[in-house]
């Protein structure tokens, strides 16, 4: 009692006789981290701050510390790894669920379009995934809008938000309501983050009208000083002679954001301008440089800055004032969800999903919340759902309202593969969402090259009750063509093959746990393989033709984290399938065949299959493993060739697929390589060091009358690897590679390829 009346005696003394101080900071975007060095300088010499005015990032700094966050806390959260995935769109380390997951497509570019009923389709018009960045600020700021009662000057410290209204081009000051609303409001940069509406208005980044709000400052709280922060580099009166050609790539965020002036700090203020001088706005990475940039700056200034604020109030006192305002927090449990914008059909199957452990969601814990909510935005479709933490003081609880914004329900991917082999390819994918009391995903897929051709079409169906499940009916074709290619270090021996892949299915999903999805399955396929059984052939020759028609079904248990589609360097991947095949067989040799009678036969075998990757370490070293093993059954077919390219295969490196290799394909095998990435520029440029060993339990081989046998010959190991440089891009890896195989025919190659290297699995795999 003794301390909460001290406290109250300094917080009286301080407010009634001390220079009231108003701090404001600038827009900037990254830039506007320094913030954080110059609240750290700031609280350290005492240097008292009454109310605080921000716009775009100077908005979320200013008010994580306006609701109760210390500058430690804040510069911690923002070194987090966490914060790095807000802001890039990942979901939090921990909550990627796997249920979503689809095949790889190799799409680079994804334009998202809204069609609705009339069939008007409109663009969106925002790049960035913001569902982390969203339930991040609601959670932050959740606690300290219940104990402010949603008043922005009964916070920690006093608080004015800047944001914009584009329609009638004019600043919104926001003193009341959600603070996360606000929070995210003031940095919706136009063209990177999707709008939120706040009392009925969609508002944007706070910069675009008033980017160093110096005057809301004055006019609002009517301070003693002013001490304003500025991160933005938009300082020119005049055109920027000599420095026009490298301020071009950033033309869009002058032509949104408003100018900082200094000027706009009367006399008796402070201006503290950080150097920042080759940061970008999108610099996140490089926060703790940033921050120590602030922090510098305002310790260059102090003197300047004790001059003109005689008041102090000590560190200890701050420090007290903070715990007082946090300890009037309320219980985080919360009733339950609301929803906006919804349909009773929509509600109910998200209701489901929040309700996936068969219990209810009333009196829940902001853990489970917060687990159902990324397991929702987990599919793509609800990412642009947005959360909000309420209060309600009469029941002493919290709810999460979702609300519905503009649904990007078509979807076009493009993806495009250039190499220097004769494998480059071109990508078109297309996506259409249907949503009522069940999720509905309609996909179309064309892959076109020399190589290697596909139409893919499916159309998975969710539904949120029985613990959630999918069905997804697909077709598949899959042609390849392995031609003669010219390597840049040699002469690959021709592969005179032509496969056609057709495939009709469907699948039944569910997940297991958070981290693992079950599927089930059952597949009919038409396959035909035209191919010479002559290394020399000759075009008056004529190919073999093996059909295999019949039904392959199965369980299939998966779970993948990593962190790239193709040059994975965290994460990991596991898979674990278990199949039954039936096959009929209709062979028609060629006249390389020794076999001139054509051949009918039936065949059924099981396959059991296992993979693992999986990486460790996180800085600048990062080494992994890959394991694949595989036992089956399956029987020969009418002669070599025909077995070996239906045999399981094992593809270590980013070219297997491309290539026929003989010794490299098995009915059953053990295989296991190490993956070793160095970062040389952190998420952008790698250099990857991978081995790997073959271990064919049964080693294939052909016999003089070109049929297949087996032996089981313990030495035969076979050797695999690749050392290379990776350059992460937008449109995907730029890659240059030199692999190696223990294969006669493909030994030794170099690769250069933009774009990712990545086909349809065969119907056998």
């Amino acid at each position: 009692m003794r301390a909460i009346c001290t406290l109250f005696i300094l917080f009286i003394v301080h407010f009634s006789s001390a220079q009231r101080v108003a701090l404001v900071l600038s827009g900037g975007g990254a830039k506007g981290i320094a913030h954080i060095g110059v609240l750290k300088a700031l609280e350290e010499n005492e240097i008292p701050i009454d109310y605080i005015v921000g716009t775009s990032m100077g908005g979320i700094v200013g008010g994580c510390y306006a609701a109760g966050m210390s500058p430690d806390q804040i510069e911690n959260m923002v070194l987090s790894e966490d914060f790095l995935r807000w802001v890039t769109g990942l979901p939090e380390k921990g909550y990627n669920y796997h249920y979503y997951s689809h095949e790889n497509s190799p799409g680079f570019l994804r334009l998202s379009l809204s069609l609705d009923s009339t069939n008007s389709v409109q663009f969106n018009q925002s790049i960035a995934n913001d569902a982390s960045l969203n339930f991040a600020l609601t959670e932050k700021m959740a606690m300290a809008s219940a104990i402010s009662k949603n008043n922005f000057d009964s916070l920690f410290v006093p608080l004015r938000i800047i944001a914009a209204d584009i329609f009638s081009q004019s600043q919104v000051v926001l003193s009341s309501g959600s603070l996360s609303e606000a929070l995210r409001a003031t940095q919706t940069v136009p063209f990177f983050y999707t709008p939120i509406r706040v009392d009925g208005k969609y508002l944007f980044d706070g910069g675009i009208y008033n980017n160093f709000p110096v005057d809301v400052a004055l006019e609002t709280f009517k301070p003693d000083v002013v001490i304003g922060s500025n991160v933005s580099s938009k300082v020119y009166e005049d055109y920027p002679y000599g420095e026009d050609d490298k301020l071009i790539n950033r033309s869009l965020l002058y032509m949104i954001l408003d100018k900082s002036n200094p000027e706009d700090i009367p006399q008796s203020g402070i201006y503290i301008q950080p150097d920042l001088e080759g940061y970008t706005s999108f610099d996140f990475a490089r926060a703790r440089a940033l921050i120590d940039s602030g922090y510098i700056q305002t310790r260059r200034m102090l003197e300047e800055i004790r001059t003109k604020v005689a008041s102090r109030i000590p560190c200890d006192s701050i420090a007290g004032l903070r715990n007082e305002f946090n300890n009037r927090s309320k219980p985080f449990i919360f009733d339950g969800i609301s929803f906006k914008g919804f349909t009773k059909n929509q509600e109910k199957y998200i209701q489901g999903i929040f309700s996936s452990k068969n219990d209810s969601i009333q009196s829940t814990s902001l853990a489970r919340i917060k687990q159902d909510y990324f397991n929702l935005i987990g599919e793509p479709y609800f990412s642009n759902v947005f959360p909000t933490i309420q209060y309600f003081p009469d029941q002493s609880k919290f709810n999460l309202q979702l609300v519905r914004r503009p649904q990007k329900n078509f979807q076009v991917d493009f993806g495009a593969l250039l190499a220097s082999r004769n494998i480059s390819n071109l990508f078109l994918g297309l996506n259409y969402y249907y949503f009522r009391s069940s999720l509905t995903h309609a996909y179309l897929g064309v892959q076109t090259g020399s190589f290697y051709k596909s139409v893919t079409g499916n159309a998975r169906i969710d539904y949120s009750f029985m613990g959630r499940f999918y069905i997804q009916p697909e077709v598949i074709y899959n042609e390849w063509d392995y031609v003669e290619s010219t390597d840049l270090l040699q002469k690959i021996t021709p592969t005179v093959l032509k496969r056609y892949d057709r495939k009709i299915g469907i699948s039944i999903g569910r997940p297991l746990g958070n981290k693992f999805k079950g599927v089930m399955y059952i597949d009919g396929f038409t396959n035909t393989d035209r191919y010479s059984n002559d290394k020399k052939f000759v075009s008056t020759d004529t190919l073999d033709q093996l059909k295999l028609s019949g039904f392959k079904t199965g369980l299939a248990f998966t779970s993948n984290t990593l962190d790239k589609k193709q040059y994975a360097s965290s994460g990991r991947s596991f898979f674990l399938g278990l199949d039954y095949f039936y096959a009929d067989e209709e062979y028609i040799p060629g006249n390389t065949s020794v076999e001139q009678v054509p051949i009918s036969r039936a065949h059924q075998w099981f396959r059991a299959r296992f993979t693992a990757e999986q990486y460790f370490n996180k800085g600048w070293f990062r080494t992994g493993y890959y394991a694949d093993v595989v036992f089956s059954n399956q029987p020969f077919f009418s002669n070599y060739t025909g077995t070996i390219i239906n045999a399981p295969a094992f593809y270590p490196i980013q070219d297997s697929r491309t290539l026929i290799l003989e010794n490299f394909r098995s009915f059953n095998f053990l295989a296991v390589g190490s993956r070793n990435v160095f970062v040389l520029r952190d998420r952008i440029l790698h250099m990857r060091l991978e081995a790997y060993l073959f271990k064919p339990v049964e080693y294939i081989q052909q016999n003089s009358n070109q049929e297949a046998y087996t032996s089981t010959d313990l030495k035969k190991v076979f050797l695999a690897g690749t050392a290379g440089l990776v350059y992460h891009s937008p449109i995907g890896p730029v890659s240059l590679n030199v692999n190696y195989y223990d294969d006669e025919e493909n030994q030794l190659g170099v690769l250069f390829h933009v774009g990712f290297l990545l086909f349809n699995k065969h119907s056998f795999e």
